[in-house]
């Protein structure tokens, strides 16, 4: 787990910014979310967490799992991610 976290703490920006996983894992989820509809689960509602990277108790700034890279070394730029541009693809059908 360490090593993985200083990854994410030294990667370049780009590489930040191309989240294949998090795209993978979506789609993932949002299928199971429709077959879940088709069985007859009455689903309202779904969030994406998270939308922009926030603070985490145990890990403080350095998890980025939101769908908006927040870069604190930069004046809390925001950056969308491959999966904010897989979303809204996804939204507009």
């Amino acid at each position: 787990m360490q090593v993985w976290m200083m990854k994410i703490m030294t990667d370049p920006l780009h590489e930040m910014l191309d989240d294949k996983l998090s795209i993978c894992y979506y789609k993932s989820y949002l299928a199971a979310v429709s077959q879940a509809i088709k069985d007859g689960t009455d689903v309202r509602v779904y969030f994406a967490w998270s939308l922009l990277d926030n603070i985490e108790w145990s890990s403080g700034y350095t998890k980025h799992f939101s769908l908006i890279y927040v870069d604190n070394k930069n004046g809390l730029f925001r950056h969308l991610k491959s999966s904010a541009y897989w979303f809204m693809q996804f939204l507009k059908g």
